[in-house]
């Protein structure tokens, strides 16, 4: 009897063993599937970088547009400052111009 449920006892741990073990075709395809994860973690990786790029390709034209609108808003101030310098010796030399008028119809 102890050598039956010897043979029994062994025959049940070699076919847990031989079941619960891998086989090649297992391996390969957890190999697959490991290959696969990695070249799409590769290819996220690739596309952040691109996208990395171009966002500061974006912040850099940004910051030029940025520039430009700064100076065009300082030539427009000074061509406001210098219209308001001109507006004022306009009137000032009309203001002039009606004395000597004034002054010279009372003579």
């Amino acid at each position: 009897m102890k050598k039956v449920l010897l043979v029994i006892s062994m025959m049940l741990v070699l076919g847990i063993a031989l079941g619960g073990c891998a086989t090649k075709g297992d391996l390969e395809a957890v190999e697959a599937r490991e290959k696969a994860m990695a070249a799409k973690a590769d290819q996220a990786a690739q596309d952040a970088e691109e996208a990395r790029a171009a966002a500061d390709e974006a912040i850099m034209k940004a910051n030029e547009a940025i520039e430009r609108a700064e100076e065009a808003e300082q030539r427009a101030l000074e061509r406001e400052r210098i219209a308001e310098e001109k507006e004022q010796m306009a009137e000032e030399k009309a203001k002039a111009a009606e004395e000597k008028f004034k002054t010279s119809m009372k003579k």
